[in-house]
């Protein structure tokens, strides 16, 4: 346990050294421009934070989830879009891989995944799916040796940049979640589209496209997991996912909190003190639930209530704590460009990707009381 908690140490101190030197100079112009520079992501790869979590064996860095969420909310708290760009490509892409590819998909997709050499999507939502993850219709259809995939995936992260992309479709949308199956689609492959990217208040810099699928002709050898075992999949890599994307609205969290320090003295107005202790309280409550989650993770146990909990409370925790900020600034704190302003518009996104606050719920509700459904939402 001393070991780890060294290497968590460490990976903090590292994320924390280039946070400050790469990530916050460039913060405000990410968000203005609605772009990462390319400089970033080639020293998030150099500096190994792309194969976070992935062992040395297939080109990782290894580390555990602990080390994953230390990173992410430091990384967060100079650009949430930075953090979220390095939760998606960790998360829903290189850890699937890991977990249910074969020997020659790992060799072929994790490696450059885990070296930076790729960066990694996962397209789920759907313009007409969002988090009833059984009623997907983009479809796939068995041709000889290969299957062919049709259709259009909607809110799709890191699809411009990426070099693995995860696709979900079905063989047949009366099936519901028993006839979705996983793909590995490599960007490039004929009939594979970003058709828009499209333009979001908060988390700027962070690509959110849509996709659309025309035939794309894949091997028979792309289908990651069991036929027919693609929404375990998804739901297993999105419990993990809810971690990362936790970890990083704590880490928004605290950008807000250390704004409102900075805009607060001990002569200030009682109201402004007591939005203090509040935000902190928020804070610390959710840096222990996210800290748990990576623990049981970790540990091999049941973390999926754990994961809703984390991601439920952090996600609050953000928008309340920036909304506060914003309050405490005063008129300072409307305008564009204040750091206040800023944070709030990337809180506001973490209620709702992810599985939104009432899927939260509702994972919660089922988790606690005996239910014979499977659960198919997100």
């Amino acid at each position: 346990m001393a070991e780890r908690a060294s290497d968590v140490a460490l990976w903090e101190e590292r994320a924390r050294a280039f946070s400050e030197k790469h990530v916050r100079p460039a913060a405000e112009r990410i968000d203005r421009e609605d772009r990462i520079p390319p400089e970033i992501l080639e020293r998030l790869a150099t500096e190994r934070f792309l194969g976070l979590g992935i062992p040395p064996e297939w080109g990782g860095s290894g580390g555990d989830t602990r080390c994953t969420v230390v990173v992410l909310e430091t990384l967060a708290h100079a650009s949430a879009a930075v953090a979220v760009t390095l939760a998606v490509h960790l998360s829903v892409c290189a850890r699937p891989i890991l977990d249910w590819g074969t020997e020659a998909q790992k060799e072929e997709f994790l490696r450059p995944l885990a070296r930076g050499e790729r960066v990694g999507a996962f397209a789920l939502t759907e313009p007409g799916a969002g988090s009833d993850t059984a009623s997907l219709t983009t479809g796939y259809r068995r041709d000889g040796d290969t299957f062919v995939l049709r259709g259009t995936k909607m809110f799709t992260s890191n699809a411009m940049s990426a070099g693995v992309v995860l696709v979900f479709a079905t063989r047949d949308p009366t099936l519901k979640g028993h006839g979705i199956s996983a793909f590995i689609v490599p960007p490039g492959t004929g009939g594979f589209s970003v058709a828009q990217r499209l333009d979001k208040m908060g988390l700027r810099g962070s690509e959110t496209t849509e996709l659309v699928l025309d035939d794309v002709r894949l091997p028979a050898t792309s289908m990651l997991g069991p036929e027919g075992g693609g929404l375990k999949l998804a739901l297993s890599a999105l419990a993990g996912g809810r971690v990362g994307i936790a970890s990083c609205a704590l880490g928004v969290a605290q950008a807000a909190f250390d704004e409102m320090l900075r805009s607060v003295s001990a002569n200030d107005e009682e109201w402004k003190r007591s939005r203090l202790a509040v935000a902190y309280s928020d804070l610390a409550s959710a840096r222990a639930l996210v800290r748990t989650a990576a623990a049981r993770k970790d540990l091999g146990e049941p973390f999926v209530r754990d994961a809703s909990v984390a991601k439920l409370v952090a996600s609050r925790a953000a928008v309340s704590i920036a909304s506060a900020g914003v309050d405490v600034a005063g008129p300072a704190g409307v305008r564009v460009g204040h750091p206040a302003e800023r944070l709030l518009r990337d809180a506001r996104v973490f209620p709702i990707v992810e599985g939104t606050t009432e899927i939260q719920e509702l994972i919660l509700g089922r988790s606690l009381l005996p239910s014979r459904e499977p659960p198919n939402a997100y």
